[in-house]
């Protein structure tokens, strides 16, 4: 019964286009020739004909899964894929099983676990003992930074490989292959090169993404009983708006960019960046406290009025919320990108710091100590101390004796 409802569905299944026209072949597989050039390490890795586990790091839609097939297929091991949101210890114990009658049978195996950052340190540890003793060679993907997600154990263990969105010519040649495979399955199609400019476009490097469109709008265009037309206007209506790419890794780095644009005056950059992190939904505030920093610590006593501002800008977000948010943030960053900057508040406090954690640990000289306790003038605290303000002109030593020509403010 079980093997009749899986050929029922298997008879049903609608394979995406993203999944038929997926590369088999280094040959077909298009990008990322930062890491797969010929003579590149992985390519010569790969060609080799030997395994070896690794982590593939990259945006959704790179070919990352793509990839790990490929050099699964070329040695002609047996390709287990799972999945770190719907899989757990027992999934891997029933891969190690697969795998152990793999090697009985001279095959080696890959297990691939996609979003592998998904699983957790127990999950994780659970892959430890089958990947030293070589039942199976790992390999996982993933869209956040390994070096945050994967704990240090299994990391030492894997080669990471870093891939970047496919560029915009890659996109295209499968945007157009993608009409090609559809014209020859069904009928014929009609498209023009603003179609697939603003595929592409929209797309942002994700080819997985780019095909869904593909395959849509092929669908939903319109049919003259002899060929389908993709229209501009009807393709804008079906896709509308694409989410801002955003992991964890792009918080970071969208964070930094934000805040060493405001550092170097690059308001429109500032802006820009501003702008992206409001678009991938960033917590208002978060961004505010960025720009409480930068006030402060760039800026500082150069124009005092920044650090104000970007306070009130922090109370205003609070109030506001989104999407009137913005407006009060983008005065700010206008304000301090624009500002002069002045570094020497925080160069000032860090140097004093790191002399006092140094050992450069040495009380206040008597005459400043506190003496308006009974017995303080017994042990000479306070004596000898001269009131600034009725005394402007009399010289007075604040600083400890041991840093007495110490400079801090420069």
């Amino acid at each position: 019964m079980n093997n009749l409802f899986t050929e029922l569905e298997n008879k049903n299944k609608q394979i995406p286009l993203a999944e038929i026209l997926r590369p088999s072949t280094l040959d077909e597989y298009l990008g990322q020739c930062n890491v797969i050039s010929k003579n590149s390490p992985l390519y010569n890795l790969i060609t080799s004909g030997r395994l070896f586990s690794l982590i593939f790091w990259g945006p959704s839609g790179c070919g990352k899964t793509t990839l790990a097939r490929i050099i699964a297929k070329s040695v002609n091991a047996m390709f287990i894929e799972i999945s770190a949101v719907t899989s757990g210890v027992k999934d891997i114990k029933e891969a190690v099983e697969k795998a152990k009658e793999a090697l009985r049978n001279n095959q080696k195996t890959v297990l691939f676990i996609d979003e592998i950052h998904r699983y957790s340190k127990t999950q994780q540890d659970a892959l430890l003992p089958h990947l030293e003793n070589g039942t199976f060679f790992l390999m996982g993907s993933t869209t956040e930074n390994p070096s945050f997600q994967v704990v240090p154990a299994l990391l030492s263990r894997l080669q990471v490989i870093r891939l970047n969105t496919l560029d915009d010519d890659s996109i295209k040649k499968l945007v157009i292959k993608g009409y090609d495979y559809l014209a020859d399955k069904y009928q014929p199609v009609n498209y023009d090169d603003k179609i697939v400019d603003f595929i592409v476009n929209i797309s942002n490097g994700d080819a997985r993404y780019a095909l869904n469109i593909v395959e849509n709008s092929y669908f939903s265009g319109s049919f003259d009983g002899k060929s389908r037309k993709i229209e501009f206007d009807n393709l804008q209506e079906l896709v509308q708006s694409r989410a801002t790419r955003y992991s964890r890794q792009e918080h970071y780095d969208c964070a930094s960019a934000f805040q060493k644009s405001l550092r170097g005056s690059d308001v429109n950059a500032a802006i820009y960046y501003l702008a992206k992190m409001i678009a991938a939904g960033e917590d208002p505030r978060f961004i505010a406290r960025r720009l409480i920093v930068c006030a402060a610590e760039d800026v500082g006593n150069a124009n005092p009025m920044a650090l104000s501002l970007a306070v009130s800008a922090y109370h205003a977000v609070e109030i506001l919320g989104f999407p009137e948010a913005r407006i009060p943030l983008a005065q700010a960053v206008i304000y301090v990108a624009k500002s002069k900057k002045s570094n020497s508040t925080v160069c000032a406090i860090d140097e004093a710091l790191s002399d006092i954690y140094s050992g450069k640990d040495y009380p206040p000289p008597m005459h400043l100590r506190d003496s308006h306790y009974k017995d303080a003038k017994k042990y000479g605290f306070g004596e000898g101390y001269i009131y600034t303000h009725a005394n402007p002109e009399t010289y007075q030593q604040f600083l400890p004796d041991e840093l007495i020509n110490k400079i801090y403010v420069k």
